[in-house]
């Protein structure tokens, strides 16, 4: 039993929003990502996506993609993005799961996940104060999400000892001290595309970006 992850799929099964206007890198990429998925993840693994799921903007239009990870083989375990706008409340996706059979998928928000031992926690994040046009409102939601993150991690401490986290944006200063206190494993991590993949990698071994064009659309296996 093996554990992936991948982050921003960008999938729009449901829509018609083709990745393909950012560059050659997304040709044919959801082609590739099942391909290379089915290549390496089996029934009984387990597969952490770090947000950007989907660009549906409502839940009922993010069915196709939906159908399209429930197909892929093994558990997924999906915390939120900041393009993932069809994002609605715990109980909502309780439903939508039950009503479509997607029971291979877990939702994380504000909680954690006991996987192979370790428990696997989650926030969003938000970018960091140092970058650019940083907003009062900026500042709200990024102290928003180190309490979410907080809370998440103080749920995983009830099930191990062991801790990893998924965010969707990179660790900045302030989140890796917290996950520092908690003596957090891993930081699994997206959103950086193209350039940016490169340029802003985190210098920590503990910090690993999936983005998946970074991957060239391969689920990365994580040493446990």
């Amino acid at each position: 039993m093996a554990v992936f992850a991948i982050s921003d799929l960008h999938l729009s099964l449901g829509l018609n929003k083709p990745m393909d206007v950012f560059g050659v890198s997304w040709e044919n990429y959801v082609q590739r990502i099942e391909e290379n998925w089915r290549s390496v993840v089996n029934e009984s693994d387990t597969v952490l996506i770090c947000g950007d799921i989907s660009w549906a903007t409502y839940l009922e239009q993010a069915i196709e993609d939906f159908k399209f990870i429930h197909s892929l083989p093994g558990k997924k375990i999906i915390s939120k993005g900041n393009h993932d706008y069809w994002w609605c409340t715990a109980a909502k996706l309780v439903e939508f799961k039950v009503e479509f059979g997607f029971d291979d998928i877990v939702f994380l928000h504000n909680n954690s996940v006991l996987v192979e031992g370790v428990a696997v926690c989650c926030a969003r994040g938000w970018k960091s104060p140092f970058e650019k046009n940083f907003s009062s409102e900026d500042q709200k939601i990024y102290e928003r999400e180190l309490i979410r993150l907080r809370l998440s991690l103080e749920d995983g401490k009830k099930k191990s000892d062991r801790l990893w986290a998924m965010l969707h944006y990179p660790p900045d200063f302030a989140v890796d001290m917290l996950l520092d206190e908690y003596n957090t494993e891993k930081c699994i991590y997206g959103h950086l595309h193209g350039r940016q993949a490169y340029e802003r990698q985190s210098d920590r071994d503990r910090n690993v970006l999936v983005s998946s064009d970074f991957l060239e659309f391969h689920p990365l296996r994580l040493e446990l």
